[in-house]
């Protein structure tokens, strides 16, 4: 029998056996899902599970570690590398499978292994993005093995009873079968419909079979072992090309020192020159196929004691065999012989056709195997829905659980790779498939450990994570060795296929290892978050937005997600009761939907609930405790106590794109149960706007302003945010036809406190606090566009330029880019004298020197931060009207928003209305503006 591929040969010994067939339980009911159909009664039901270790793990494993590569590899590896290197190769070779073998042992002792194999511990651990893909390519990889032992078969058949293509070559007597392209295919079309015949009957002739295919493979061993010994030395006949003669020369010590060293010459078949590296990808191949045991699970009687047991047992007898086979052929076999027949296992049998009958038997197994495994694979993405309605013709079985129509597209599959006629190319890519598994297995492994759950302990102990990265390590090295290109092309398509089923599968409820190492990693950096070490020039908003209901919030909802720059964002809700008189928790259920609301708009917050007797008592308990460590919110945002009516923007038609759910989900909304199960909006004569809390009736104002001054007293920075229940940013940032020049998007910051006309200051800690909000939502990609405007209030006698200039280098010295724009506003200063007429300072009295003014507004800074200043009831409601249309005449166009000084709430809890309505007639019709308080400061002009 002439070898004329051996690099076609070598990859025929590509991981035989990878998906081991389960016996008829493989067509078992589907595993249950959220929201999928019952099986029905009449459907397939799993069969008892019946197989041992040895039967179910050790003899799948060692069919699938041997197969041709115990007959025609271990000669050209000992004859290209020497015994030296070749004791090397294995021992590299057998440590890189063996890092995975104890992965692979990890995850099948922790817990209960449903049938499935690798795909179903890498699904199963790291998510159906990671499960699918690879169970895509390992499905595959099955594939093309079948067809390349197909055809591996074929040419065994054809070396042995083929006629010649030389034509000056005769014919022995039994070389009758007509050779060529088509005739091979004829024979591989042929070979390949008798292992479909044998899938269609089902698996379990294949199990029963390959107890005697185990059998033969064994004896045929055993007479290659006793050959050694048994035949004399002999000459033996070398095949064309090389046409010659090299000698069997039995046990002789100058034959062993002859075949220490390597000895790189160039392959006769392929005329390629060998090296070091190619010669360990083909001997690296017979040691792939440690999984087949491990896809037996769904057969076997206890998986968890079998698997560890069977591969290691496997490994460990198979790396025995190739280290005595590869001494035995240094000792008695010169290297020419080596060099030069790879089929020289065949003329020193004590009877030739025992080494063919040992190819047979395991090529014709390993074929049907990885036909049965493919169909397998093919089945178990098909019942988990990773692929939609594409896979769902695969998922029907026959009443004996038999997946026929998996087996009949996996068949179709190979029949077209038979067509290519030689799969070297192929070859080496289902080569990188199987490795890609392998790593895949050790990462998942990896990641269980790393995580830390608590409820990964497995049985098998004898792994730590260092194996994990050696194995993971290892195999990325075989397949980058193997070819580069192959490699980068796998694993570019692999990450292909896990961001398709990342973003078109449906939600999977098998668990995500990706949240239990963010949780690890999260709590392992919070840990290290000390709030002792914070800085001022490294400040971040980390707001907590009250809403009352959500439908009429989503404007408020989305503004709010464009100022958090990357800090911690949590929309809060109170729901008024008492847990003493309920059955259950009441807040549990809403979770998902406000989960579900968080995905809709695609905004990146938390969300935190609680019951309470009161508002006030519910907002102050998530000012306590809203946040971790580190992270916890410094400003309460909160909507305006108004008249304004809300509008449901959940179901508004004209939401921008990006806050709209997928038109592909619309028709199941239409028979699932709704979304967002929030109770519906109150009616337009409760006084309270859509940002806020609960019903109006239970809300009042003085409760309202009690609020804002807790979270003053908890140093939280407040924001009242008023106008944004119908705010929508892309039509905000829509330039005003108006506007100079070429349409300008314009954001008005008003730094100064108007209800305090008395003082003028631009550089207390509010009105910074002011700045570096509007300067961080310029920075928003989506507000770049927009511009600036800081209105800088001047009575008559100060200097108008002095103070623009001062203001203008503050600005420089904080890295705002702003327009300042002066704004007189003597006439409204008067109306508010004019209500002080007891007082002896006017408004046109300019001061002695500078000295006097920087005391004056220290004095009135000092008199600020002690208390809200004592003329709150003395402001008019003329002065509030003429500063509201001082700021409604000087904004031209109209802003997307406006920024406004809040000051604190009065300490007389009975001036909370006033202070209320004040606030009210400041802001009236406005547009979207934003009332602030800051009490910490948050800007720096050091490095």
């Amino acid at each position: 029998m002439t070898e004329r591929t051996p690099l076609l040969h070598y990859r025929l010994c590509t991981s035989v056996n990878e998906s081991e067939p389960r016996s008829p339980s493989a067509g078992q009911a589907p595993e249950r899902r959220p929201g999928s159909p019952r099986t029905r009664p009449g459907g397939p039901q799993r069969q008892q599970r019946k197989l041992s270790t040895f039967f179910g793990v050790v003899i799948p494993t060692l069919l699938s570690m041997f197969s041709v590569v115990l007959f025609l590899r271990i000669g050209f590896v000992v004859g290209q590398a020497g015994l030296y290197q070749t004791f090397a190769m294995f021992l590299v070779a057998y440590f890189i499978i063996s890092m995975t073998v104890l992965s692979v042992c990890a995850i099948s002792t922790n817990g209960a292994l449903d049938a499935g194999g690798a795909y179903y511990m890498i699904s199963r651990a790291l998510g159906p993005e990671f499960g699918g893909s690879i169970g895509l390519m390992f499905f595959l990889a099955n594939v093309c093995g079948s067809a390349l032992y197909v055809l591996g078969l074929v040419e065994a058949i054809m070396d042995t009873f083929g006629v010649p293509e030389d034509t000056t070559v005769a014919a022995t007597s039994h070389q009758i079968l007509p050779s060529g392209y088509w005739w091979s295919l004829l024979y591989g079309t042929g070979i390949l419909l008798l292992c479909l015949l044998v899938c269609l009957v089902g698996a379990h002739i294949y199990a029963k079979a390959t107890f005697l295919i185990f059998l033969i493979v064994m004896f045929v061993l055993g007479t290659i072992l006793v050959s050694f010994f048994a035949v004399r030395p002999k000459t033996i006949l070398l095949p064309s090309p090389n046409n010659g003669t090299a000698n069997f020369t039995g046990f002789k010590l100058e034959t062993l020192h002859g075949n220490l060293n390597g000895g790189y010459v160039v392959d006769y078949t392929t005329q390629t020159m060998m090296t070091f590296a190619t010669v360990f990808a083909v001997m690296f191949n017979g040691c792939t196929g440690i999984m087949a045991g491990s896809n037996m699970s769904g057969d076997l009687k206890n998986p968890s004691y079998s698997i560890p047991r069977g591969t290691i047992t496997a490994v460990i007898f198979t790396f025995i065999i190739y280290n005595l086979l590869s001494v035995l052929v240094a000792c008695t076999c010169d290297r020419v012989l080596l060099q030069s027949d790879y089929s020289f296992l065949r003329d020193i049998n004590v009877w030739h056709p025992f080494v063919i009958v040992g190819v047979y038997s395991s090529t014709l197994s390993a074929a049907m195997s990885n036909l049965i495994g493919a169909s397998r694979i093919l089945y178990a993405l098909a019942r988990d829905d990773l692929f939609g309605k594409a896979l769902s013709p695969a998922k029907k079985t026959s009443h004996s659980g038999n997946p026929w129509v998996s087996v009949l597209i996996s068949w179709f599959l190979v029949q077209m790779v038979l067509f290519s006629g030689k799969l070297n190319t192929i070859a080496s890519i289902v080569t990188i498939f199987f490795l890609l598994v392998y790593a895949a297995v050790d990462l998942a492994c990896l990641a269980l450990e790393w995580a830390s759950a608590p409820n990964f302990r497995p049985t098998f102990r004898y792994f730590t994570w260092h194996t994990c990265v050696l194995g993971i390590i290892g195999c990325a090295v075989m397949m980058f060795l193997i070819n580069a290109i192959y490699a980068s092309a796998s694993i570019a398509f692999m990450l292909l296929l896990l961001l398709l089923i990342h973003y078109l599968s449906p939600t999977s409820s098998w668990g995500y290892i990706s949240q239990a190492l963010i949780f690890h990693q999260v709590r392992k950096y919070l840990l290290m978050l000390d709030v002792r070490k914070d800085h001022v020039k490294f400040w971040r908003p980390q707001i907590l937005l009250m809403v009352s209901n959500p439908r009429s919030s989503v404007g408020l909802i989305t503004f709010i997600n464009d100022i958090k720059k990357s800090g911690l964002y949590v929309l809060g809700h109170v729901q008024l009761g008492d847990l003493n008189t309920l059955p259950s928790d009441p807040l549990q259920s809403q979770y998902d939907s406000w989960l579900s609301l968080v995905d809709h708009l695609n905004i990146k917050a938390f969300v935190n609930l609680t019951l309470a007797d009161s508002i006030r008592h519910g907002v102050q308990h998530l000012l306590f405790i809203s946040g971790l460590g580190g992270m916890r919110p410094n400003t309460l945002v909160l909507g305006f106590y108004d008249n304004c009516p809300p509008n449901d923007r959940l179901n508004y038609p004209s939401m921008s794109s990006s806050q709209l759910t997928n038109p592909s989900n619309l028709s199941q909304e239409l028979e699932e149960p709704p979304l967002f199960h929030f109770a519906s909006l109150r009616g337009s004569a409760d006084k309270q706007d859509s940002g806020e809390f609960e019903d109006g009736k239970v809300l009042g104002p003085e409760e309202y302003v009690a609020i804002i001054a807790d979270a003053m007293k908890m140093l939280k920075n407040v924001v009242l945010a008023r106008y944004f229940n119908n705010f929508d940013r892309s039509q905000a940032l829509l330039p005003s036809s108006s506007a100079p020049g070429k349409g300008a998007v314009f954001v008005d910051v008003w730094p100064v406190n108007l209800l305090r006309p008395d003082s003028s200051s631009y550089v207390d800690t509010c009105s910074l606090f002011l700045l570096q909000l509007a300067c961080i939502l310029n920075m928003v990609r989506a507000w770049r566009k927009a511009s600036l405007r800081l209105f800088l209030c001047v009575e008559e006698g100060r200097s108008v330029k002095g103070s623009e200039e001062k203001l203008g280098q503050l600005l420089k010295d904080l890295r705002i880019k702003a327009q300042v724009i002066p704004v007189p506003w003597d006439q409204v200063v008067a109306l508010h004298w004019q209500r002080q007429g007891g007082w002896s300072k006017k408004p046109t009295d300019p001061p002695a020197d500078e000295s006097a003014v920087r005391a004056e507004e220290n004095e009135n800074q000092d008199d600020y931060v002690n208390s809200f200043p004592s003329n709150v009831t003395r402001l008019s409601d003329d002065y509030l009207s003429a500063v509201n249309k001082l700021i409604l005449d000087q904004t031209r166009p109209p802003p997307a928003v406006r920024f406004l000084y809040l000051p604190r709430p009065p300490a007389d809890t009975r001036g909370y209305s006033v202070y209320l309505r004040q606030l009210e007639l400041l802001t009236q019709d406005l547009g979207p503006t934003l009332l602030i308080h800051g009490v910490t400061p948050v800007i720096t002009t050091d490095l």
